[in-house]
C-alpha cells in the first residue's frame, strides 16, 4: 500500500518557498519558518501571497509533488502540473467511456449511490447515538427512495437530478447534527458562503478535491474528464466525481466534529462587505492542523479489508477506478461506510 506522505500548508503571507539541496525551505523575509526533506512531501498548498521559486516548481512537476495555489480565504486558483504519468491506453479508455452516455452513467450511478448511502448512514448513526428524531427518520426514508431511484437511472442528467434531490434532503436536516455549538445551518450555500458552517464545508471540500486530483494523476487518470460532472474548462470533473463518495463520511463528519467539540466560535469567522463569511487566519490554521491529523487516523477500508490512513482514501479509490477502466474488474467499487 502507498505510504501517506505529508502535506505542507503555507498560510503565512509574503512567504517564499524554495528548494535547497534535497529539502524544501519556507522563509518569511530573512526568517526561516521551516525546512523539510522533499522525499517526505506529497503536496504543497499555498494560501494567499506565497511565492515559489521556479526551480522548486520544476522539481515538484518532475517529482510528482502536488503544488496548488489558493486565495487567502481558501478558494482554489491553480495547480502546477508536470508531465503526465501512467499508461496512455488507460486515459484513452477513460475518454472513450466518458463520451459514451450509457457507460458513463453506469459509473456515475455507482458514485452517486455511494454518496447517498453514506449520507443516509451518517443520519442513521445520529439516530442510533442520540435517539429517535422524526425529521431525521423521514430524511433517512427519503434517501432510501433516492438510492433505489439511482439504481434504475437511465442517463447522467437523471442521475444528477437524483443526486440534487438527495443532497437537498440531507442538508434539510443537517442543522440537527450540530449540537449546542452556537452555530446555525439554514441550507447549503456555496459561492460565496454566507455563514460559518458553509464556509467550513466549502473549505474542506476544496482540500479533499485537491487530494482527489493528486490521487487520480498518480494512477495515470485525467482528473479533468469525469463521468458524472460534465466537462468545463478548468474544472477537475473526475476529482469532483470521486469527492462525492467522501463528502458525508469524511468532510461533513469532520466539520461536525470541529463544531460539536466547540473548537470554533463565532470570533473565528469574519464577514466581508459582500456578505461572504470566511475563516480568520488563525482559525484557518487550526482547521488545517486538525485536517492533517484526521488524515493520519487509520480506518478499515470496507472493500480492501485493510487498515489505511484516512488520507489514502482518494488513492485507494483512484486505484479501484483505474482497475475497472482497464477491465480488471467488472464494476467500480465505491467507498461506502457501514
Amino acid at each position: 500500500m502507498k505510504k501517506l506522505l505529508n502535506t505542507l500548508y503555507i498560510t503565512r503571507q509574503e512567504s517564499y518557498v524554495h528548494k535547497e539541496r534535497d529539502t524544501i525551505v519556507i522563509k518569511n523575509g530573512s526568517d526561516k519558518l521551516g525546512q523539510f526533506p522533499a522525499l517526505t512531501i506529497s503536496n504543497i498548498l499555498c494560501f494567499g501571497q506565497v511565492s515559489v521559486s521556479p526551480p522548486l516548481m520544476g522539481y515538484c512537476g518532475e517529482s510528482g509533488i502536488g503544488l496548488s495555489f489558493y486565495t487567502e480565504y481558501g478558494r482554489f486558483l491553480a495547480r502546477v502540473q508536470g508531465k503526465q504519468t501512467g499508461n496512455v491506453l488507460l486515459r484513452r479508455t477513460q475518454y472513450r467511456i466518458a463520451d459514451k452516455p450509457e457507460q458513463a452513467n453506469e459509473i456515475a450511478k455507482v458514485m452517486v449511490g455511494a454518496k447517498i448511502a453514506n449520507a443516509r448512514t451518517v443520519l442513521m448513526r445520529e439516530i442510533r447515538n442520540h435517539g429517535e428524531n422524526k425529521d431525521l427518520s423521514a430524511a433517512v426514508d427519503r434517501l432510501g427512495y433516492s438510492l433505489k431511484n439511482c439504481q434504475t437511472s437511465k442517463d447522467v442528467p437523471q442521475t444528477m437530478g437524483i443526486e440534487g434531490e438527495a443532497a437537498a434532503t440531507y442538508f434539510s436536516v443537517f442543522n440537527t447534527l450540530i449540537r449546542d455549538s452556537g452555530f446555525q445551518f439554514n441550507g447549503r450555500i456555496r459561492r460565496p458562503a454566507t455563514d460559518p458552517v458553509n464556509a467550513l464545508l466549502s473549505f474542506i471540500y476544496s482540500l479533499i478535491t485537491q487530494e482527489c486530483v493528486s490521487a487520480l494523476m498518480g494512477v495515470g487518470l485525467d482528473p479533468y474528464v469525469g463521468f458524472l460532472h460534465q466537462d468545463r474548462p478548468g474544472r477537475p470533473s473526475l476529482a469532483l466525481d470521486l469527492l462525492e463518495e467522501f463528502r458525508a463520511p469524511w468532510a461533513d463528519r469532520f466539520v461536525l466534529t470541529l463544531l460539536n467539540r466547540k473548537q470554533f466560535q463565532q470570533k473565528d469567522f469574519v464577514s466581508e462587505a459582500s456578505g461572504a463569511i470566511r475563516l480568520t487566519d488563525d482559525a484557518r490554521k487550526k482547521v488545517l492542523v486538525a485536517f492533517q491529523e484526521r488524515k493520519q487516523e487509520e480506518i478499515m477500508h470496507p472493500y480492501l479489508d485493510e487498515k489505511i490512513a484516512y488520507g489514502l482514501l482518494p488513492h485507494c479509490q483512484a486505484l479501484l477506478l483505474a482497475r475497472h477502466l482497464r477491465g480488471d474488474t467488472q464494476f467500480y467499487t465505491p467507498y461506502v461506510i457501514k
